[in-house]
């Protein structure tokens, strides 16, 4: 109860001077006049006269330091809405507004509690801070160590292969052999997402041919697509085009992404369809092998598909997949 009144007693401390101070002067005057005068000098108009002027004067003063006492209110509530209404969209927290530790009110207290919270939010802040980047490091050291046994089994396997063996060994050498390579391309995707969520490769967002940047990586994959008998449908502008506010280098990677998963999962399909559909502003990749659960692929199953997802996020983009027994189609545009 004590605190509640803080604000109360500021204002009758603003208002004590003037509403008071005349009261004392009127009654005073009032005596003075009247025992001096003997009701000769001044009669009951004039007398009137005072007492009116001095009640103006009492209700002007009072006014006048009503509304400079509520103008200050007003002011330190308006600081510290627009504070408080902070917008978190740069990940920073606001700066802590000043209190008066002497004479806290209402006002000050809330002011104090807010401190407070922007204080355990930057303490928390900081965890997380530390915790991520343990994690990233665990990650990267994690993904450096397990290239040597990696490594030591494709030098058995290797070995194997020179020795005499039946054919069933032979088979299962082969599949040794891809599952060893399978293991390194998921540890070099798990770097590379760690690498990219951590800010270790910085976006650098510039207008972007798309034309042009999808007909580069249509071309370096091509042979790898031509050795593995993988026909492929392309239709590409030749005069228009158009252009994203998009970083190439992470453009280009997902264009990776989107081409080893063919490789991984759609190579029987024997099928590749690559288009820039410029009315529509989009990128289509598709392809006819067995298909995957589209659920999978909305939650970003898969490290490779989890960084292209991140990436176009991002850029402000998003992929729309399509996915049956008759094939995967991807589909890229703005979001």
């Amino acid at each position: 109860m004590k605190q509640t009144k803080s604000l109360f007693r500021r204002f009758l401390k603003g208002h004590f001077l003037f509403i008071f101070f005349p009261l004392i002067v009127l009654i005073f005057f009032s005596a003075f006049i009247g025992s001096s005068t003997n009701g000769e000098e001044l009669n009951t108009l004039n007398l009137f006269y005072i007492v009116l002027l001095l009640f103006g004067f009492i209700i002007v003063a009072f006014v006048i330091t009503s509304w400079i006492f509520f103008l200050r209110l007003r002011k330190r509530l308006t600081r510290l809405q627009e504070v408080m209404s902070f917008s978190a969209n740069n990940n920073s927290f606001p700066k802590p507004i000043s209190v008066q530790s002497d004479r806290m009110d209402e006002i000050d207290q809330l002011g104090s509690s807010f401190n407070w919270m922007i204080q355990q939010l930057e303490d928390s802040r900081k965890r997380e801070y530390e915790e991520e980047l343990l994690r990233h490091r665990l990650i990267a050291n994690l993904s450096h160590d397990l290239r040597t046994p990696l490594t030591i089994l494709r030098g058995h396997v290797t070995r194997l292969n020179k020795e005499s063996i039946s054919l069933e060994g032979q088979n299962s050498l082969t599949e040794i052999n891809h599952t060893i390579t399978r293991v390194g391309d998921l540890m070099d995707d798990l770097l590379s997402y760690t690498l990219l969520t951590s800010g270790k490769h910085p976006f650098v967002p510039t207008s972007t041919d798309i034309g042009r940047l999808v007909r580069a990586s249509v071309a370096a994959w091509y042979p790898v697509f031509e050795e593995k008998e993988i026909q492929i449908d392309v239709d590409l502008p030749t005069e228009e085009t158009f252009y994203w506010e998009a970083d190439p280098k992470w453009m280009t990677r997902v264009l990776d992404n989107l081409f080893q998963n063919i490789l991984r999962h759609a190579a029987e399909g024997k099928y590749a369809n690559i288009v820039v559909d410029v009315e529509k502003e989009q990128i289509i990749v598709a392809d006819r092998g067995p298909g995957m659960d589209n659920s999978s692929y909305e939650r970003g199953a898969g490290i490779g598909l989890s960084t292209s997802n991140y990436m176009l996020k991002k850029m402000k983009l998003k992929a729309d997949f399509t996915s049956n027994e008759d094939g995967t189609r991807v589909a890229i545009g703005r979001a």
